[in-house]
């Protein structure tokens, strides 16, 4: 976290046990230093968080700062600044067994394992120890130290998994060189950051709903209610449009999508009608089938409530001819979103096109028209669908706004990206409703993806 997150560490007792050994050059110690600051500069230090020790080691064992130590960071800094390397051989498992027998023990300020208190060394070596570790790696283990083992170079893998605590892929690091050792920092950082649930401490004024992320939060409020732009308080909705939303499908009903696979396109139409609120006053939907004409199934409007539309659509036959996209768009864009075919002033406008082809006329102008005209337009294509003509149709973001699968069973990946950012204009009630819509068109889909 960058300084000025509030970073609430768990009591902690951390004790870095870094390798000096000769093959450790001088000036890679001193990275190793820089990196051991970066980590502490992070943590919440003091008596009752976070205390820090130091256990340098080649062959011989050197404690540089005990758990017992002054620890205001400054003082911490400088403990770190004044470590010399000792420039011999690599002996890490007595470095292990120093930190069990000595540097975690309560004569040298080892606090006892209360429940919600971490033991954990961050192991640094660049060597093949000339001692076992595995026997006095467990002993640690099991005596509750949490170990982080950190490969630089030449290291050898397997030393690292003996060491490391499980899950071993969060306990063990390697980096090529000395010179990246920083890219970790964050890594730790982060990892000391966890009682960060700051909701559940209270350190928080939010007058509502507030939700934690790790070392930070933010306020939230009851449906019906929107954050005013303090973040903080909330403000009564007045029931609004909710989410008004002129919704018109456009379905390729060509021959090559086949009978079971249209079954399925209608489907999925009615999961994600399904998951609108239906009414004059919020969503109205509209359907229109292409193939090589152009067939309005129904406009919208025609059907005030999700029970009708739904059966409607359950009822659409299949066309079974060509592919005209382009007709079909300009349809769209012409017809479908007017107001004798039941689109209001003023609401958002939704296109869904589906294809399984390439088209066989011309989309370029019928597309960018429906673009030009403010409507959002997503294109989900399957099968044999061009992905030039996807993007073509598609609305800006473009890479939120189109989709290609390979096979009907998965055409499912559409509502996670149904973010109809009308909200930053819209009033924030209004942008709530939406965002409801959309989490619930996702849970849809992944229910539809089992």
């Amino acid at each position: 976290p960058s300084p000025g997150t509030l970073c609430r560490t768990k009591p902690t007792d951390l004790v870095f046990i870094i390798d000096s050994s000769r093959s450790v050059r001088p000036h890679e110690f001193e990275k190793i230093k820089v990196f051991v600051s970066r980590v502490i500069e992070a943590l919440d230090v003091g008596p009752n968080a976070t205390r820090v020790g130091i256990i340098n080691y080649a062959s011989a064992v050197r404690s540089e700062l005990a758990l017992q130590s002054p620890q205001s960071k400054a003082a911490l800094l400088q403990a770190v600044r004044r470590i010399q390397p000792l420039s011999t051989g690599t002996m890490t498992g007595l470095a292990i067994q120093f930190a069990i027998s000595r540097a975690f023990s309560a004569a040298e300020g080892g606090r006892a394992g209360a429940p919600n208190f971490r033991k954990v060394a961050i192991v640094v070596t660049d060597g093949r120890p000339q001692d076992g570790v595995q026997d006095v790696s467990a002993r640690a283990r099991a005596a509750g130290i949490e170990i982080f083992a950190i490969g630089v170079g030449r290291v050898d893998m397997g030393t690292l998994r003996q060491m490391a605590s499980e899950p071993l892929d969060e306990h063990v690091d390697y980096v090529e060189s000395y010179s990246v050792i920083e890219k970790l920092t964050h890594k730790f950082q982060e990892a000391f950051c966890v009682v960060s649930d700051l909701c559940a401490t209270g350190d928080h004024d939010c007058e509502q709903l507030c939700v934690s992320t790790p070392g930070a939060y933010r306020c939230a409020c009851r449906d019906g209610f929107s954050l005013n732009s303090d973040g903080k308080t909330c403000a009564a909705c007045n029931g609004g449009l909710g989410s008004a939303l002129d919704l018109v499908f456009l379905i390729d009903g060509s021959k090559s999508v086949r009978p079971e696979n249209f079954e399925l396109v209608k489907k999925f139409i009615n999961q994600i009608v399904d998951s609108l609120e239906v009414s004059d006053k919020q969503a109205q939907v509209g359907l229109v089938q292409y193939s090589s004409s152009v067939r309005q199934e129904f406009p919208l409007g025609q059907f005030k409530n999700k029970k009708d539309i739904k059966a409607a659509v359950k009822k659409m036959s299949y066309m079974e001819k060509g592919t005209m996209t382009g007709q079909a768009l300009k349809y769209l864009v012409d017809s479908s979103f007017s107001a004798i075919n039941g689109a209001r002033p003023g609401v958002p406008k939704v296109g869904i096109v589906f294809t399984d082809g390439r088209s066989q006329d011309y989309i370029s102008d019928a597309a960018k028209k429906a673009k030009d005209s403010g409507f959002r337009m997503f294109a989900v294509g399957v099968g044999n669908a061009v992905e030039d003509e996807l993007r073509e149709i598609a609305s800006e973001p473009v890479a939120e706004h189109y989709f290609y699968t390979a096979d009907f069973r998965t055409i499912s990946k559409i509502g996670k990206k149904l973010q109809i950012k009308i909200c930053a204009e819209e009033d924030p009630c209004e942008c709530k409703s939406i965002v409801k819509f959309q989490t619930k068109v996702e849970d849809l889909i992944n229910s539809l993806q089992q």
